[in-house]
């Protein structure tokens, strides 16, 4: 597959690095630095990014936040780990800009489809944040939606993991790895690739997802050449 635009989905949780909390400055200099090689590629770069690091409204709804303010608690946290990745980006060279589903000006300026496509094609990084900005959908259908919005060739979710497995290969050593996995069976074995919802979108609307491991330098250049890194899920 040609990738000339793509939707990156980043991970709250690893811009955490092994702080297991907060942002770790090394991480997100890593993400910027692969990123800017991306866009230098000549890929148009869609951004993202999870808010797990800072806060998860379904955590805060277990701890006793009604299940709508927790998850605008956890929209919050993705501009906040946006904002930090537009400094680094911006810091090594590479212009990008943050869209707020909620209305949210001067902190970033509000999103449309046509605003982050204009971004795109000026070689700007659009970075997408508060998720879908309704509560009860993950920031994986957040991405799916706005994957399919810009017309993405591909939704690329950079984890810590290198791919999909049959098991997480995390708890179980004999977990084996999928070089290609349809939806339909991601859906059936019920694998953690991403909630159902946002596997059901992308299925519907055939984006192609690339599972691969961001926190491995050098993967995402790797996987934008056609190089075999990750899992297609299609």
């Amino acid at each position: 597959m040609k990738f000339n635009r793509i939707l990156l989905k980043l991970s709250g949780e690893s811009l955490a690095g092994s702080q297991g909390q907060g942002i770790d400055p090394g991480r997100l200099a890593s993400y910027a630095s692969q990123i800017r090689e991306a866009v230098a590629l000549g890929v148009q770069v869609g951004i993202v990014v999870g808010g797990g690091n800072i806060f998860r409204g379904v955590a805060g709804a277990a701890k006793g936040f009604d299940r709508v303010t927790g998850d605008q608690m956890g929209m919050l946290a993705t501009v906040i780990n946006s904002l930090a990745l537009r400094s680094a980006l911006e810091d090594a060279g590479q212009p990008a800009r943050v869209l707020t589903a909620i209305g949210m000006f001067p902190i970033g300026e509000p999103y449309s489809n046509r605003r982050a496509i204009e971004t795109l094609e000026e070689g700007a990084v659009a970075i997408m944040s508060c998720g879908t900005g309704s509560p009860y959908f993950t920031t994986d259908t957040g991405s799916a939606l706005r994957a399919i919005e810009i017309q993405a060739d591909a939704m690329l979710k950079g984890t810590r993991v290198d791919g999909v497995y049959t098991a997480d290969p995390e708890k179980d050593p004999q977990a084996v790895k999928f070089d290609r996995i349809s939806y339909d069976e991601v859906m059936a074995r019920g694998l953690k690739v991403m909630d159902l919802t946002a596997t059901a979108l992308c299925r519907e609307n055939s984006m192609p997802i690339r599972v691969f491991d961001m926190d491995t330098p050098g993967n995402l250049l790797k996987l934008l050449r056609g190089e075999p890194v990750g899992t297609e899920v299609y």
